[in-house]
């Protein structure tokens, strides 16, 4: 039989996303009282965050997200990492995921190798402070592409799947991302906001315009929201799913708030995803997956459910 080629995984809709990696690290033992998040795994334990992917495969993702949305060079700098070990470090997220990979096709003898993406999380993340859900860091257009532009150039070195530019808190820095995305012609990448509300990205702009934004971009593939509260995800996307040229994609967090500074999650994590999976797809969604408190079990929900409906071949 012969295999099946990434190109046709992306085409092939609906496609299955992993769930959290962070929480799931920290689910497994792994502290990440620390500014590099589950990037600090990279240092500390790799051989947990390449299982955590292997795990998410069984589970039935097609779609692997890597331990670099919290890599920066920066950050690593910041803890006395030289430059080219810190460009080792997010060249090691691709390696674990794409092992990972490997070792499932080992063991399940699957045609359609699954995928992986290169997790480009948003300058918020860097900052530790969760504004990836606020937005409010002001920097230009410009500073954003300066600050960005070095990460991905070392992750698309590594020779991942593709990107996910991810937990997009404001306008300005998805045009950032966009605009840099065309230097990298032959990766495709997807774009995923945070939003607060039924209609807004976090930071207040329409999530109608964010969606807007992802049609013209030449290698932008999908385009959709990402760590935020699953009871939100179907208004955005009806809202959406007219003005969108590109696939839609979801993958919401447990519903659960995060706090900055306690570090700690509040709120009630009940949730039917097995419903919202079938409303999701209803709604214009084709990727869907899990974020932050999301697990392997979550995505064996999801492939279930999808599957029963007969969304998920």
């Amino acid at each position: 039989m012969t295999p099946v080629a990434k190109e046709d995984v992306l085409r092939s809709t609906p496609l299955l996303l992993d769930g959290a990696l962070a929480t799931e690290l920290e689910r497994r033992g792994a502290d990440l009282r620390d500014p590099l998040w589950s990037a600090k795994v990279l240092l500390d334990n790799p051989t947990l965050i390449r299982d955590v992917h292997l795990d998410y495969f069984r589970a039935g993702a097609q779609v692997a997200t890597t331990a670099s949305y919290q890599a920066s060079f920066p950050g690593f700098m910041a803890r006395g990492l030289s430059r080219a070990e810190a460009a080792d470090l997010m060249m090691l997220s691709v390696r674990l995921a794409q092992e990972a990979r490997d070792l499932f096709i080992a063991e399940s003898s699957t045609q359609s190798a699954p995928l992986v993406a290169a997790s480009v999380g948003c300058y918020g993340a860097f900052l530790a402070d969760g504004s990836e859900y606020r937005g409010d860091y002001g920097l230009t257009k410009q500073q954003l592409i300066d600050w960005h532009r070095p990460r991905i150039e070392t992750l698309v070195e590594a020779k991942p799947d593709l990107l996910a530019c991810e937990t997009i808190p404001t306008l300005v820095e998805a045009e950032a991302l966009v605009r840099l995305l065309e230097e990298f012609p032959q990766v495709p990448a997807w774009l995923s906001f945070s939003c607060k509300d039924a209609a807004h990205i976090s930071h207040g702009e329409r999530f109608v315009e964010a969606v807007r934004l992802a049609n013209d971009a030449a290698n932008v593939v999908a385009v959709g929201v990402n760590c935020t509260a699953p009871r939100l995800v179907e208004a955005l996307l009806e809202a959406a799913s007219p003005f969108a040229k590109k696939t839609l994609l979801a993958y919401p967090n447990s519903g659960e708030t995060w706090d900055a500074t306690t570090r700690t999650w509040d709120g009630n994590a009940t949730f039917a995803w097995e419903e919202a999976a079938r409303r999701w797809f209803r709604a214009g969604a084709r990727w869907v997956g899990g974020c932050c408190r999301t697990t392997p079990e979550t995505i064996r929900r999801l492939r279930l459910s999808a599957a029963h409906c007969g969304e998920l071949r």
